[in-house]
Parts: structure tokens; C-alpha cells; sequence
């Protein structure tokens, strides 16, 4: 495997008494789509902001691109690029306008601003609205153009966090398919967010709970490893009496409320469909039962339950 990219080794941050990162360790290598998901206040941003340089942390260590982030901050942050959750975009400036100046600030000359910009608008689908105000285009509009301004410099490495918070869902796929271009082109990606669906699309994920990490590992290979048995979609009625019936079930890990329906994970070998709806029909539940795929949620949902360990 190629030198990490990023190399974390038992990563502590404080603030007080408060821990906001607890004890992480992780690599990423190069070319990797690499997600970061959790709850907010997991410690997601507060792993981010140290791997920039731009948090110090209490204790272990941390890499970007070969150097220290307590010692060498101010060689990383060239050579990466950064889009935070709220942009810092000129309202009252174009979209052009907001490239030349972010441009301008990592150093590229005259001719290298006017090359990279036609670029990068032309990578995001921005080229249209080049003229147009920051402050007059809409959500995900701006998420595209926070984007091109993390990548105007042609970093190696990019750092996403929640990149795609209030934007519809049409838009929020649409800029995952941006993110896919760029691994394509080699650009490794560091990105954080809270939603199950987009953690899908990673090529790795790292589970945050409470400043832990509590695993790292491809979407497909934590679904076949963490959840202690099948997973199954129950059709009931009186949703809400039968979770409470369900979870009295021997051999029921888990169970919760989706959409219409209630979807279980039990313990492998203790139940087949059968089993379960004659568990429900005794407790006074009718029930159609299918299997089900197992989901991001059900893992996340697994490892708190266990406080999990730390791997990376």
C-alpha cells in the first residue's frame, strides 16, 4: 500500500474538561474518498481543524503530507484545500470575482488565476453563473463555488466538512458526483457529514461517537462485520407498542421506528422470519416479516450501543 496521507496515532484534544477528540488513530492514503461521519459535536470539525493546523492537540500526534500539524501547520495548509461547513464567501462579489481573490491569496501568478479559474467553474458547472453575485445564487450554488475555491490552488489533498448541509437532496448527489470526479483525478478526499446515505459513497468510513472513533473500515465490510446477526423489516401495526413488544424478544439486538415499518437486527442464528412473527403473533402482534439489507444507521447504531473501540 502507498505512504499515508494522513497518518493520525492516538490524537487527544481538550478543551477544559471537556475531551472533543479522544484517543484516535487512523490513516489515509492517497486517492482515497475518506468519510467522517457522526453526530454533531462527535468531533468531527475538531479533527478536521487539527489536521489543518489550525487547533493544536492536547496529546499524540498527527501527519498531513509528511509534516507534523503542531510543528510544521504552516506548510501544510498550502497544499491542501479546505471548505467549512459555512464558506466564507464575498456576497457582494461574482462568482469570478470570489475565485481571483482566493487565488490571488495562495500565490498564483496573473495567467495561472485566469487558466485555473476557467477550470475550475467549468469542473463544478459554474461557468454560466461566473457573473453573477456570490449572494444572489442559491445554497447549492455557493456550495459550488466554496468547493472551487478549496481546489483554485490544485491541492493534493482536500478536506470537506459537511459540505453539503442545507442543500436539497437533488443537489447534494449531484456534488458527490464532484467529489467522485476529483478521486478520479487523484485528488484524495477527507470529508465529514452526518448523513447515512452520503456515508455510502465513501471509500472508507471512520464512525465518530462522543470524540471516539469507534471504527474505519469500507461501508460494505462494516456492515458484514459489525452487526452481530440479519437484519429484518417488520410490518406491523401500533408502530409504537410494538417496538416495545419486539425489544422484549430474546434474541433482538436492536430494533427502531423506519418510516412505515420497524426494522430489527438479531443475533445470528437466533431467528428466522418465522420465528420472529410467531414471537410478535404471542405478544398480540400481527406481523408480515421480510429480510432486510443492513444499513450505515444499523452499524452506527451497533457500535454506540457497544462504546466501541477505537481502530484504525
Amino acid at each position: 500500500m502507498t505512504e499515508a496521507i494522513i497518518q493520525v496515532e492516538n490524537l487527544v484534544k481538550k478543551f477544559g474538561d471537556f475531551t472533543a477528540v479522544d484517543g484516535i488513530s487512523f490513516e489515509v492514503h492517497p486517492g482515497e474518498v475518506v468519510g467522517y461521519l457522526g453526530p454533531n459535536g462527535s468531533g468531527k470539525t475538531t479533527t478536521i481543524r487539527i489536521l489543518l493546523g489550525l487547533l493544536r492537540p492536547t496529546a499524540g500526534r498527527a501527519q498531513v503530507l509528511g509534516f507534523d500539524v503542531g510543528r510544521e501547520a504552516e506548510s501544510i495548509r498550502p497544499l491542501v484545500g479546505y471548505m467549512s461547513q459555512k464558506a466564507a464567501l464575498y456576497d457582494e462579489l461574482t462568482v469570478a470575482e470570489n475565485l481571483t481573490f482566493y487565488a490571488g491569496l495562495y500565490g498564483l501568478s496573473t495567467v495561472q488565476q485566469r487558466l485555473r479559474q476557467r477550470e475550475v467553474l467549468a469542473l463544478v458547472g459554474l461557468s454560466d453563473k461566473q457573473n453573477e453575485r456570490a449572494g444572489q445564487i442559491s445554497t447549492g450554488w455557493r456550495q459550488r463555488l466554496a468547493l472551487a475555491i478549496a481546489l483554485v490552488h490544485q491541492p493534493r489533498l482536500l478536506f470537506l466538512d459537511e459540505p453539503t448541509s442545507g442543500v436539497d437532496p437533488a443537489a447534494r448527489r449531484d456534488f458527490w458526483d464532484l467529489i467522485d470526479e476529483l478521486a478520479q483525478a487523484d485528488t484524495t478526499v477527507f470529508v465529514s457529514t452526518h448523513f447515512m446515505d452520503e456515508a455510502e459513497y465513501c471509500s472508507r468510513l471512520g464512525i465518530m461517537s462522543a470524540g471516539r472513533l469507534l471504527a474505519m473500515d469500507s461501508p460494505a465490510a462494516l456492515k458484514r462485520d459489525v452487526l452481530p446477526g440479519p437484519a429484518w423489516n417488520l410490518v406491523v401495526d401500533r408502530l409504537i407498542p410494538a417496538i416495545e413488544a419486539t425489544e422484549q424478544i430474546p434474541g433482538i439486538a436492536q430494533v427502531g421506528l423506519r418510516g412505515d415499518h420497524l426494522h430489527a437486527i438479531t443475533l445470528a442464528g437466533q431467528h428466522s422470519a418465522e420465528s420472529l412473527q410467531e414471537a410478535l403473533l404471542d405478544r398480540g402482534f400481527a406481523a408480515q416479516i421480510e429480510p432486510a439489507a443492513p444499513t450505515l444507521e444499523d452499524v452506527f447504531m451497533t457500535l454506540a450501543g457497544r462504546g466501541g473501540a477505537s481502530k484504525g
